[in-house]
């Protein structure tokens, strides 16, 4: 995954255009910001960055703005397990396992 590709994988999971900003940084998005040093991701608000995260590799910090906007899916419910249909003997799915605090 790439900065080229990322914003077509986000889509393909619901998650809007207008919530990410690859290249540039724009108020209300998650950013992806090429540097010097390698990629920038965060959230900007009024100017300011937020959940702000440095890596060297493109491809990493594609991989984590992914991983943070999908699990924002699956906490809403947008996104997840699909309920399977019950077959001859069997009643349903189990339901998944909810997470427990370390």
């Amino acid at each position: 995954m790439n900065a080229e590709s990322i914003q077509g994988w986000l889509l393909a999971v619901g998650v809007p255009a207008e919530v990410v900003s690859i290249g540039a940084e724009a108020d209300n998005r998650w950013c992806l910001v090429p540097t010097e040093e390698g990629v920038e991701v965060f959230w900007r608000e009024q100017g300011n960055r937020y959940d702000w995260a440095a890596f060297t590799s493109e491809d990493v910090a594609c991989h984590y703005l992914f991983g943070r906007l999908v699990w924002a899916q699956v906490v809403r419910g947008a996104v997840g397990v699909l309920p399977q249909p019950a077959t001859a003997g069997t009643s349903s799915a189990p339901e998944p396992a909810a997470p427990t605090e370390a």
